[in-house]
């Protein structure tokens, strides 16, 4: 078998085989393939695209190139639920408790943040002591014994990916759907969950700009997870502002324990009780969505869901007091109030735009060695359908920085406006499984 029949193939729009799709994958993670023919190849699937069996195919053999783990020790259904990335979006430190807090067993290895999106790991550290790295016999028993354990991914799961998505983006191939797909099944199928929620999200501060766009995405993974024999379902949510009102590390770990207490905000509880509904019914916990909705309701009422985020957090090694009084995360020393400069309803706030200020308040990193100040970000006072007067707080901007005005007028500016009151869409916009 030679590489260049197998990009022949596929530039010609033929289905490739099993053992071709591995041939590539396994040889280009043993360095055996050249970064020139990995490049041609990726371009080729970009214009051409895959069948739903050359996508199933891809991402078992990624998933296989490293190590795979097995949950199957555990003797019950361990539920993943998976975000594709958004401003504001702390979901797993809310839906994980709530969810083990039923009885479910839910297993996550997350990512860090880069760019405009923060990353599960960065919340998680802000939280003294928390280790973000457990080996495999300690991540079991986690499970075993608290029913949520969420972890980095380390350099053995998934090697393949790892290699594929830094020459994708630089080869101008990230946008392949099939690519995208299979690059975030494999590493989710590899971390040995059997039952996935993928939370796809689009809009300005989504990878996905479009709905149509974030429902083929949604749908292609859902068949993967199908063509793999894993309970995969999808749900599409709305990025065109940030989720809640926390913009970053800490920021958005008080709101998490503030939601788990009952006062989180609106659009973020309900994303929050879906998910949970979905992950229940998965895990076999309820029959129906109605009944798992009024079970994830339950354990935030009577605090159960606050109370398995402080025992998981304390299993990790975390300080859990921090937890029970939030009031210990350090604040940045300026908090800056951004004021409207004109009345009206809130049409939009500019997510990318919120998520890019955030970073450079400090609360994200552009490359991964930057250091992250946990106490930086921002936090909306507002939300789109909102009446606002001129001298309203829109934002309030966290730092430890000087001479960031540019960046208060940027959150100013993300915030859009219109004469007439408008219905506010729901954030969950479509389920699909």
């Amino acid at each position: 078998m030679r590489m260049v029949d197998i990009i022949a193939k596929k530039r010609d729009g033929h289905e490739l085989t099993k053992e071709e799709i591995s041939f590539f994958v396994q040889g280009y993670a043993d360095n055996k393939i050249p970064d020139y023919q990995a490049s041609a190849f990726t371009m080729a699937v970009l214009f051409r695209g895959m069948t739903k069996k050359e996508t199933g195919y891809l991402t078992d053999a990624m998933m296989h190139s490293g190590e795979t783990v097995d949950l199957s020790v555990l003797g019950s259904v361990v539920v993943d639920k998976h975000s594709t990335g958004g401003v504001g979006d702390k979901t797993s430190l809310v839906v994980g408790p709530l969810v083990a807090s039923c009885g479910a067993k839910v297993a996550k290895m997350s990512g860090r943040g880069l760019g405009h999106t923060g990353g599960t790991l960065d919340k998680m550290e802000s939280i003294p002591g928390m280790r973000i790295f457990l080996t495999q016999e300690e991540f079991i028993n986690q499970l075993r014994n608290v029913g949520l354990a969420i972890i980095g991914q380390t350099a053995e799961i998934d090697p393949a990916d790892k290699k594929l998505y830094a020459l994708r983006d630089v080869t101008a191939t990230v946008e392949s759907i099939p690519l995208i797909a299979s690059s975030i099944m494999s590493k989710k199928l590899a971390s040995g969950s059997n039952a996935i929620l993928l939370d796809v999200k689009f809009g300005s501060g989504a990878f996905m700009k479009t709905f149509d766009d974030a429902k083929t995405l949604a749908k292609a993974m859902v068949e993967i997870g199908d063509e793999l024999h894993r309970d995969t379902r999808a749900i599409l949510t709305d990025m065109d502002q940030p989720l809640g009102f926390a913009v970053g590390n800490s920021l958005e770990v008080k709101e998490a324990i503030d939601t788990l207490n009952g006062h989180g905000p609106k659009d973020f509880i309900e994303l929050c009780i879906q998910a949970g509904s979905i992950m229940l019914e998965q895990a076999g916990i309820v029959k129906t969505l109605e009944e798992g909705r009024k079970k994830i309701e339950g354990q935030i009422a009577n605090g159960e869901g606050l109370k398995k985020l402080a025992e998981f957090v304390a299993a990790q090694g975390g300080d859990a007091s921090y937890i029970t009084d939030p009031s210990k995360f350090p604040l940045a020393a300026h908090q800056v109030e951004i004021k409207a400069n004109k009345a009206g309803y809130i049409r939009r706030i500019d997510s990318l735009s919120i998520g890019i200020s955030a970073m450079k308040l400090g609360a994200g990193r552009e490359t991964m060695e930057e250091a992250i100040d946990m106490a930086a970000g921002v936090v909306l006072r507002k939300k789109v359908g909102d009446r606002v007067e001129v001298g309203d707080v829109l934002a309030v901007a966290h730092t430890n920085k000087e001479n960031v005005e540019d960046v208060y007028k940027d959150i100013h500016d993300a915030f859009e406006f219109q004469d007439e009151y408008l219905e506010v869409p729901n954030i969950v916009h479509a389920y699909i499984h």
